[in-house]
């Protein structure tokens, strides 16, 4: 006897966002990327529709990575030095969509590089690449807030992402976003109700819900990746309940929290057991991203070319097998 499935029915959606700004929008990317618009939680189609399938940002930096494992270096050796370079090499050898441009060599401890560098960067690499792009500050809230302002300014009509806004820091990016016509990223510390908050406080500037996506930050396999899936879904689940001002797509950190893990970046040589670095490092990366997926991610910033090739597979069979 057939068994009818008890389907949900929600009254809210995900906002959708777009990045990047094609020619026919005066900016110079080939093609957008849009992210959100569900209607239910993830990959369950019976419920609702989900236009738009997640999607894999690569991490790029301005400076050779300074706390990045060498066998994650490996597959960047010979263009670390180079931001330009590196970023074209992961679009044509690593087929990107998306790449994610970290600012860390304007860090007072990295380099401390000015605004004006930090400006040029970006010009040069909108010269030299056609895909959109998300930019992220050094983390130190006072260079932010020189620096980002002036890269915002030299990407205007681009339609970037940029990041990051806090609770105690969002005025400056904020006003210079809305300005420019770029979408933010709203980073909480896995807290539901200062997610809210920081949304309401950035739309009460003038940016609208729409144009923000959400940073709940996430932990990496065996390092809080549990309770980060457990916030995720309140969120999504508080969105599709008809809470429009938690109604944002997810970003989510992946490379950046897999690879510091000790079992992503522990040398054979130290622990010969364990295999080797390079392969646990992949699968540590690679099985972070799956389960943020399921809780809802809709972007993941990758590290390792070999765990973005995986997720991208894992989407892929996702989407076709769910929409069956």
């Amino acid at each position: 006897m057939p068994i009818d499935l008890m389907l949900e029915k929600y009254s809210g959606r995900i906002a959708t966002l777009t990045i990047g700004a094609s020619k026919e929008e005066a900016g110079t990317r080939k093609y957008t990327i849009r992210i959100g618009g569900q209607t239910t939680l993830p990959f369950l189609f019976s419920e609702g529709p989900i236009p738009n399938k997640p999607t894999i940002a690569f991490e790029i930096w301005d400076i050779p990575p300074i706390d990045w494992p060498q066998a994650l270096l490996e597959s960047y050796k010979d263009v670390v030095n180079d931001t330009v370079e590196w970023a074209q090499k992961c679009i044509e050898d690593y087929r990107a969509k998306v790449l994610c441009l970290r600012l860390q060599g304007a860090h007072p401890d990295c380099g401390n590089r000015t605004p004006d560098e930090e400006a040029k960067l970006i010009e040069k690499l909108l010269k030299a690449v056609d895909v959109p792009l998300i930019i992220i500050g050094c983390g130190e809230d006072t260079k932010d807030n020189l620096v980002l302002p002036i890269c915002s300014q030299a990407a205007k009509g681009e339609r970037c992402l940029f990041g990051e806004a806090f609770q105690d820091n969002y005025k400056t990016l904020t006003a210079a976003v809305l300005a420019d016509g770029h979408n933010i990223i709203a980073t909480s510390p896995i807290d539901i109700n200062i997610a809210k908050q920081l949304n309401i406080l950035i739309s009460d500037m003038g940016l609208g819900l729409e144009r923000i996506v959400i940073n709940p930050t996430i932990g990496a396999l065996g390092y809080g990746l549990e309770y980060a899936y457990s916030i995720m879904e309140r969120i999504r689940l508080a969105a599709l309940a008809g809470d429009k001002t938690v109604a944002m797509p997810f970003i989510c950190f992946v490379g950046q929290e897999a690879w510091r893990a000790k079992e992503a970046k522990a040398s054979a040589v130290e622990f010969p057991n364990w295999g080797k670095d390079l392969e646990r490092g992949i699968v540590w990366e690679t099985l972070t991203a799956t389960a943020l997926i399921q809780a809802g991610g809709d972007i993941m910033v990758m590290r390792h070319p070999k765990a973005a090739q995986n997720i991208d597979t894992y989407i892929e069979e996702l989407m076709q097998k769910s929409a069956q």
